[in-house]
């Protein structure tokens, strides 16, 4: 009898010995569930982190940087038949640094008639203060005029050559579906952009 009181005993005091330990690894470890739950406190307003993104975007390239890639992208695209036949380049990579000249030239002009607009600003603003001479103004105006067309007949070349570039990929793609080497999903998204570019073609501008 006694001999069974003592081991109550024991075992009653190695509870209450436990009992603490095992609550204290219970704070100190929670839960996993909870912990990816809760999100983190945002320490920068949502305005600043804007800010910060439009100050950490580089500025659009100026005309002198376009220039300097319009001609390394036409030295390249003429370098891309003779790769072609070797066979180090594809066609359809030929193809893309033509368009890829188109788009820079369409850049390029309407960087200029940007600097231009500017340029035109700026003297009638010196005419209209009795700076600049009507000649002046006049020079800039036409200048102006040359510029906005060249713009109008960059994008409208652009814009072209997007739709041959749209319809040719998706020639292929039907011709590639045929063969079982492209799927459905590939035929209707050059469907889709030969479709997108078609309605920008008949938007007013």
């Amino acid at each position: 009898m006694c001999d069974r009181i003592l081991t109550k005993w024991a075992v009653g005091f190695a509870a209450v010995l436990t009992l603490p330990m095992s609550s204290l690894r219970a704070q100190e470890l929670p839960k996993s569930d909870d912990s990816f739950e809760v999100e983190p406190p945002s320490l920068i307003p949502p305005g600043d982190v804007e800010k910060g993104i439009d100050e950490a975007r580089p500025a659009p390239p100026n005309a002198a940087n376009l220039a300097e890639q319009l001609e390394r992208a036409k030295k390249s695209a003429a370098s891309a038949q003779r790769l072609v036949k070797t066979g180090v380049l594809s066609k359809v990579e030929a193809e893309q640094r033509a368009l890829r000249v188109v788009r820079l030239e369409s850049e390029l002009a309407n960087a200029q008639l940007a600097a231009m607009q500017e340029q035109a600003a700026l003297q009638k603003a010196r005419s209209e203060a009795g700076q600049a001479s009507k000649a002046d103004l006049d020079a800039a105006t036409a200048t102006l005029a040359r510029a906005s067309a060249t713009a109008q007949t960059a994008d409208a070349k652009y814009h072209k050559a997007q739709l041959d570039a749209a319809a040719l990929n998706l020639r292929r793609q039907r011709q590639l579906l045929a063969l079982g080497s492209a799927r459905k999903s590939d035929v209707a998204r050059a469907e889709e952009k030969l479709a997108a570019l078609q309605r920008d073609d008949q938007t007013p501008h």
